[in-house]
């Protein structure tokens, strides 16, 4: 069943965010994190179809009411991101899921698209309750996750076409995480433009890399996280 809007947090910070409960009541934790576009139908459904697979997802709405479809304006949106604010939301709904009965873990996953996935890994360096990031595409240039402090292993995936974050990139972001130690599982799909995981853009949807990514990101939190 679709999910509902929730409010969370403490009195000094609240947020809102998309909440999708499985049928079968409870299961693992996953924090779904938004493109540059908002908080979208097409991330409210992502949280659905993880519910429809026997998680607990929530989507925080880190634009507080604010969505666009202009690509302009969403990257207006994108770099006012106040980060310090950002980071208490992510906080907040890691620690709202922790707290729902229906949650069955002991950590949740995260994963984000495009700016979101910049923010998944950011998330998984800044919180412990982290225990496995997924991150498509991330990209936000005043997003530095602190890479050692990072705890969970990291799977990522990614688009030779893609203009925002070139396989070049990916790359050295992989080079990185294993210099200090890390796990990390990245593969750039051939042919493919930034953000084929989004099937609401036909103009870049990918279905046959879409499915094959959402099959391995769902063993990846099965075998992290249960």
């Amino acid at each position: 069943m679709p999910g509902t809007m929730i409010e969370f947090g403490n009195t000094e910070n609240r947020s809102n965010g998309y909440l999708a409960v499985p049928n079968s009541g409870s299961g693992p934790g996953v924090v779904v994190l938004q493109e540059w576009w908002g908080l979208v139908d097409h991330i409210k459904d992502v949280a659905d179809r993880f519910a429809s697979e026997g998680f607990v997802a929530l989507a925080p709405d880190l634009y507080h009411g604010e969505s666009t479809t202009s690509p302009d304006a969403a990257g207006k949106l994108m770099m006012a991101l106040d980060i310090p604010q950002v980071e208490r939301d992510l906080g907040g709904a890691i620690e709202a899921l922790l707290a729902r009965t229906e949650v069955s873990t002991t950590q949740v996953g995260t994963v984000g698209f495009c700016m979101g996935g910049q923010l998944s890994l950011y998330a998984a360096c800044e919180n412990e309750s982290v225990g496995a990031c997924v991150m498509f595409y991330g990209i936000h240039p005043r997003v530095k996750p602190n890479l050692k402090a990072l705890a969970a292993p990291v799977l990522g995936f990614f688009a030779e076409r893609d203009e925002f974050v070139p396989p070049a990139a990916v790359r050295q972001l992989e080079s990185e995480l294993r210099a200090v130690g890390k796990s990390a599982d990245f593969t750039v799909f051939e042919g493919v433009d930034h953000a084929f995981f989004n099937d609401s853009r036909a103009e870049v949807y990918h279905e046959q890399h879409a499915d094959t990514c959402w099959s391995k990101m769902l063993g990846f939190y099965n075998e992290c996280l249960r």
